[in-house]
């Protein structure tokens, strides 16, 4: 095979892995918002400003930024570890995607505890519960699968 050859490939294997990635992640998108939208509805719960903190009190924010911070040092601890590893012996627990996987769910599971018990609104709970919920499965069904095939 020609170098000519193996760079068209290359340009339509990510073309191809782009398109299929966007149409994914566009779809899982589309699928969100319409379920935050019926469930802001049903449960009566206001829309929270996008890209924004939303702690529901002083105690709130000190736990998410301690966890903010923890999660920042793994990540520095799992650089200087994992970078001059085999490839294939890497420690999979300090994985990125793992550690990000692992702090949004922290994160969100105190968020879920600090709305039960410290929200005005207690059905903002519940719509944080099913959203987390909504999301881990959406992760580890993208993690367990190699994106869906898409590196098949």
């Amino acid at each position: 095979m020609t170098k000519k050859e193996l760079i068209v490939r290359w340009r339509l294997f990510v073309g191809d892995f782009l398109a299929k990635l966007i149409l994914m992640l566009s779809i899982f998108g589309l699928f969100l918002f319409l379920i935050n939208k019926f469930l802001r509805k049903w449960l009566n719960v206001e829309k929270k400003k996008l890209f924004s903190y939303n702690h529901v009190n002083d105690k709130h924010k000190k736990i998410d930024w301690t966890i903010r911070i923890i999660f920042i040092f793994f990540l520095f601890i799992s650089l200087f570890i994992n970078i001059n590893r085999d490839p294939l012996k890497r420690i999979w627990f300090l994985e990125t995607h793992i550690l990000l996987f692992v702090f949004i769910i922290v994160s969100e599971t105190v968020r879920v505890i600090m709305e039960k018990r410290y929200a005005e609104n207690k059905n903002d709970y519940i719509f944080s519960a099913i959203q987390l919920v909504i999301i881990s499965i959406f992760l580890l069904s993208v993690f367990s699968t190699d994106i869906f095939g898409l590196f098949g």
